[in-house]
């Protein structure tokens, strides 16, 4: 630190932050694949790249822009799309507009960008700018790799090129397209904890595939590449709500094939059939999700009759999110870039424990806090930040009588102050034997060996124990 009262305002910024986290998150969702664009033909990406905005402090850091600015027009928030290879035109790009929603989330999406057979990439990246309205840069955020193909595969895909088959476990998304009529893309959503079926947003479903021996009430889950005649279950990732277990069947020609068992890949037409109904599909209509009843095939018992709405268009997706606070700080840089945190990995021991830090875009200006309390840090790599592990005697707590787990949350911090919050936790855990000639405290509960034969990874310092947890 540059002195020990700027050091002293920071932990108090800290604490403060601890107390009442004031945290504003970018949320990306965006497709894991693209189609190229051939000629004049523009092949939007489908479903389009979409941004969430959450966290009260959105709200906090408009409230001080409108104080400063005295204008209600400057605090709103505006942004621009567009892929990675791009100049800094804006012309090149797609601009956003966030609207509220009911769930006090701002949202704004793409739907005009594609990539062009001019662009000789297999793989790029979205990249999002952010402003307030009063030109005031919030920062610039990335989606992850997208991969680039000419058109969806028309043959039996092989497990050997695992790029575009769908794996049990794996988040995608569902639109149905009536005609090949763009306008006319409807996705499969959730509103108000049931399924409808949007033409404006969309919503990443965990595809889970099913052990079908087993009573539907168990429903256990198995890893695995998802294969047409699968039995599967779809969960909406943010609300969790979840549709009963369905067979996905492969479409061809508007007719569902019973008796294909291939890979599933994507942009792959499909139907998804209700476990142990009477021909009964997963269906839209207009808005809502239905029920449909397929009409059997006389000629062709393999074949079952479908309509429209219950032909579906499957792709798997990606998620971001970047989080960080300006509540406490005078910030006058971008936030970006935001430091994404992966895992952790401990070496070393004895005075001297080093913790390192993995993930995405780090700077030399980052330390890392264990709480309120700041380690010293070494910039490694973008990818790498390597800390020193504080004493637990940071905290208040001696581990001589360290007798319960002391967990703190793990943070990065900017120069400026600029808190990057994590998911990431670190925990202090006491040794499970006693110093030799220490008192045993007569008031140590009884089950407090069961809480800690539960602990396993264990620190070499001399009398605690260290677990880390996401």
């Amino acid at each position: 630190r540059s002195n020990s009262y700027q050091g002293s305002l920071l932990q108090d910024s800290v604490r403060r932050y601890l107390q009442l986290p004031a945290d504003q998150t970018v949320l990306i969702l965006h497709a894991k694949v693209a189609q190229k664009s051939y000629g004049n033909e523009k092949r939007f990406f489908c479903p389009p790249p979409c941004v969430y905005l959450s966290g009260p402090g959105w709200k906090l850091k408009q409230e001080q822009i409108k104080a400063r600015d005295l204008g209600e027009a400057g605090f709103r928030v505006c942004g621009y799309m567009g892929l990675d290879s791009m100049g800094s035109s804006l012309m090149e790009t797609q601009k956003l507009s966030f609207e509220e929603q009911p769930d006090a989330k701002g949202f704004s999406c793409a739907k005009a960008l594609y990539i062009s057979d001019t662009d000789k990439r297999k793989h790029f990246r979205l990249v999002l700018k952010l402003f307030f309205s009063n030109g005031q840069e919030i920062g610039t955020f990335h989606s992850k790799l997208i991969k680039v193909i000419s058109k969806p595969s028309q043959k039996k895909q092989s497990l050997k090129n695992t790029d575009l088959c769908i794996s049990s476990g794996s988040k995608v998304s569902l639109f149905n397209r009536l005609r090949s009529q763009t306008v006319s893309t409807r996705y499969l959503s959730v509103e108000g904890g049931a399924f409808i079926a949007s033409a404006r947003q969309w919503a990443a479903f965990t595809l889970h595939l099913a052990d079908e021996r087993c009573a539907r009430s168990e429903f256990p889950l198995r890893e695995g590449y998802i294969r047409y005649g699968s039995v599967v279950q779809l969960v909406c990732t943010t609300t969790g709500v979840t549709l009963p277990p369905l067979i996905i069947r492969k479409v061809m020609k508007q007719y569902a094939m019973l008796d294909v068992d291939e890979p599933i890949s994507q942009l792959h037409k499909c139907a998804f059939q209700f476990q142990g109904s009477d021909r009964m599909y997963l269906c839209l209509s207009t808005d809502k999700v239905i029920q449909f009843q397929a009409s059997p095939c006389p000629k062709e018992a393999n074949r079952e009759l479908l309509n429209d709405g219950s032909c579906w268009t499957i792709i798997s997706t990606e998620t971001v999110e970047y989080t960080f606070s300006e509540s406490l700080a005078c910030v006058r840089e971008p936030v970006s870039p935001v430091p994404l945190i992966a895992a952790l990995q401990l070496t070393g021991g004895g005075d001297v424990a080093m913790l390192e830090v993995q993930g995405e875009y780090f700077h030399a200006h980052l330390k890392v806090w264990f709480g309120d309390v700041e380690a010293e840090t070494m910039y490694r790599s973008p990818k790498s930040l390597v800390c020193v592990v504080p004493d637990v005697s940071a905290f208040g707590s001696d581990w001589r009588w360290l007798r319960y787990p002391i967990t703190v949350p793990l943070l990065l911090i900017r120069d400026d102050g600029l808190i990057y919050s994590s998911s990431f936790t670190f925990t202090y855990t006491p040794e499970q034997s006693c110093i030799p000639g220490q008192q045993v405290l007569s008031d140590v509960p009884q089950d407090s060996d069961r809480l800690l034969d539960s602990i396993h990874q264990e620190f070499t310092r001399t009398n605690f124990h260290l677990f880390m947890q996401t």
